[in-house]
């Protein structure tokens, strides 16, 4: 029976149990993740045509997700992230390889990795990283024409059952605001460099 401070009219009338109807209210939170529709219509590499991270260096920032340039390499957010704030560093020039990379490549990605590190803990207070490359598409590179190293923030809370069973991650922050943070917080001695285009 419907009988609280406030019930009105409903007062006095019978209440059915929900537990028998469906979509009944239950323990889980529903994460809403729309942006990954474009990765699951179109699959792993929904660029096929031009390499994305040859395509992005010209671009805004804001439209590329670039957070930071440098003078040999870029950090732009990934489109599809595993986590919020998972960033990508890349070379301007279009290697597949760490081995095919130059020295300058190497040392400046190293860089642009320790300050990705240490503005994704300011931003985000993380507690850790996973920080690798996929080398070729057998070790699961998605884009395996052009390097790209992977820096993916982790806490301590965001373990769950979605990226074992379901093969889903829950990002809950949109890109255009995480890029917006992170590029706000990076040096600006990287951040405002123009790039020195490869030839």
């Amino acid at each position: 029976m419907v009988d609280f401070p406030g019930a009105g009219e409903f007062s006095g009338l019978p209440v059915e149990s929900s537990a028998e109807f469906a979509a009944v209210p239950d323990a889980f939170q529903r994460l809403w993740t729309p942006h990954r529709l474009v990765y699951i219509e179109a699959g792993p590499e929904p660029h096929v045509a031009e390499c994305p991270f040859c395509a992005a260096p010209s671009m805004s920032d804001e439209k590329a997700l670039i957070v930071a340039r440098g003078e040999h390499c870029y950090v732009l957010l990934n489109l599809f992230p595993y986590n919020s704030g998972h960033l990508l560093v890349c070379p301007y020039r279009h290697v597949a390889t760490y081995d095919e990379a130059t020295p300058e490549e190497v040392g400046e990605m190293a860089s642009l990795t320790q300050e990705a590190m240490r503005v994704l803990s300011a931003t985000s207070r993380c507690d850790g990283f996973n920080i690798g490359m996929n080398q070729g598409r057998i070790a699961g590179a998605g884009i395996a024409a052009h390097l790209h190293q992977h820096i993916v923030p982790r806490w301590a809370t965001d373990s769950n059952f979605f990226p074992i069973i379901a093969g889903t991650k829950a990002v809950p922050r949109l890109l255009g605001e995480v890029r917006a943070e992170v590029a706000a917080a990076w040096p600006p001695r990287r951040r405002d460099r123009p790039p020195v285009r490869p030839e």
